[in-house]
């Protein structure tokens, strides 16, 4: 049996723009996805603290060091820039695994 778990975090992260006119997914800052192990088109929830919305897609990179957390398409409308959201991916573990498991995750300013 596999258990479902949290694998990755990005927490409290600023949406920096929003474009219903992308085709639809979360741009992410390359940066902030390699710190927590999140991969270019992985399943991803984006919660968004301001409004209580929560959604699901698909992460895609950003240019590094560009702080950029940009929701596109249909997302788009889930979120205003400035919104605070939080990013998390999952992984299927082992019972085995479940004492040893740790997510990874940071906290943005």
């Amino acid at each position: 049996m596999y258990l479902s778990f949290l694998k990755s975090k990005i927490h409290r992260a600023k949406v920096t723009e929003c474009d219903l006119y992308y085709e639809g997914s979360i741009s992410i800052d390359l940066n902030y996805m390699e710190k927590v192990g999140i991969f270019e088109n992985e399943k991803v929830d984006v919660l968004n603290l301001n409004n209580g919305s929560r959604i699901s897609t698909y992460a895609i990179s950003a240019a590094r060091d560009s702080n950029k957390i940009g929701l596109n398409g249909a997302a788009a409308r889930t979120a205003q820039v400035g919104d605070l959201v939080i990013i998390l991916s999952y992984a299927l573990i082992s019972h085995d695994e479940v004492p040893t498991w740790k997510p990874e995750i940071i906290i943005l300013n």
